[in-house]
């Protein structure tokens, strides 16, 4: 009986052993799997025309008398044979999606690069915009990426259904055709710096803060100093010297806005601002690519570059506690 007791002690450490063992090996493949989960990036093609076609045979299916739908099918079978063999334009479709440190960049420049591997100046590309403007530098470079196609001839057009404020008008400003959908907001041409400042509260509770720097303007203003006229006139300056530039980029791109009546900071709806010239059509994106279906082939672009969550709360914390003047 001691026997098959220490036997079955034996037993059961060994099997608790093996146990504890595989789960931890599929706890290390579950997490190397959603690693390269996250670090999965690939780019993503669609045609659109196979889902208009898809919703409009859905709807035939079950509205249309049996016979009649048979004749439509037909029609549309024999409709897609001739366009198979025949030249149509190309619509290559992005979308951007910004935020205040416009992230999306990192995926739009990609998608952008491969769109210009096979692009031709009979093709067109149509961005749809959404943003209500961030760092200066980054919706510099996010603008930047559309230049590129302009720069090869590919006729770019950019669609705004919600916002293109600041930034995101800097984008926009970009293309060849401005579309809007009629209560889109537009403009905001204005930079902004703004930051707290805890220095009173600091020296009320006898916390002292001590920041060393090189170079006279190395910080000018800061959260937890005291904050002098002259750092404030030099932070006022560096704000006008980037609306300065603001106000020319949009000038050179788009000659026809009276620039110094509309960078004035305000923002207006589309179909104001058509009159002012900030955009050239009031539509839908919707609209405008239903409509273009019939006589082209529209492909959506899309570059999944999936972050960490770590990654994610750091570029956040980054944000909003910087000093950086935004657009």
């Amino acid at each position: 009986m001691h026997f098959w007791s220490q036997y079955s002690l034996f037993l059961a450490e060994t099997l608790t052993f093996v146990i504890a063992l595989l789960i931890l090996v599929v706890g290390i493949l579950v997490v190397r799997r959603m690693s390269s989960t996250l670090e999965k990036s690939k780019l993503e093609i669609k045609k659109l025309n196979k889902k208009f076609n898809e919703y409009a045979d859905i709807l035939h299916a079950e509205i249309l008398p049996k016979l009649e739908y048979k004749k439509i099918t037909k029609a549309e079978k024999k409709s897609e044979k001739h366009a198979q063999h025949h030249a149509r334009k190309r619509i290559f479709l992005l979308q951007f999606h910004g935020d205040i440190k416009a992230s999306a960049v990192s995926n739009l420049r990609e998608e952008v690069t491969a769109v210009l591997q096979v692009a031709k100046p009979t093709d067109e590309v149509i961005v749809c915009l959404e943003s209500y403007g961030g760092m200066v530098s980054a919706y510099g470079l996010a603008a930047s990426q559309l230049q590129r196609l302009r720069q090869k001839q590919i006729p770019l057009t950019v669609a705004i259904d919600k916002i293109a404020a600041s930034g995101g008008y800097l984008m926009a400003c970009v293309a060849n055709r401005i579309l809007a959908a009629p209560f889109a907001i537009i403009g905001s041409i204005g930079v902004i710096a703004q930051l707290p400042n805890f220095h009173r509260l600091l020296k009320k509770n006898d916390i002292d803060f001590e920041q060393l720097t090189a170079g006279q303007f190395k910080r000018t203003l800061t959260m937890f100093g005291e904050n002098t006229e002259k750092a404030r006139h030099k932070m006022q300056e560096e704000i006008e010297d980037i609306h300065g530039i603001f106000k020319e980029f949009i000038q050179h791109n788009r000659p026809i806005v009276d620039i110094q009546q509309v960078a004035t900071g305000e923002h207006w709806l589309a179909t104001h601002a058509i009159k002012l010239n900030l955009a050239d059509e009031l539509i839908t994106s919707d609209d405008y690519l239903l409509n273009a279906s019939e006589q082209a082939d529209i492909y959506q672009i899309k570059y999944n570059d999936k972050k960490t969550l770590g990654e994610k709360i750091s570029s956040i914390f980054s944000a909003l506690f910087m000093a950086r003047p935004n657009i």
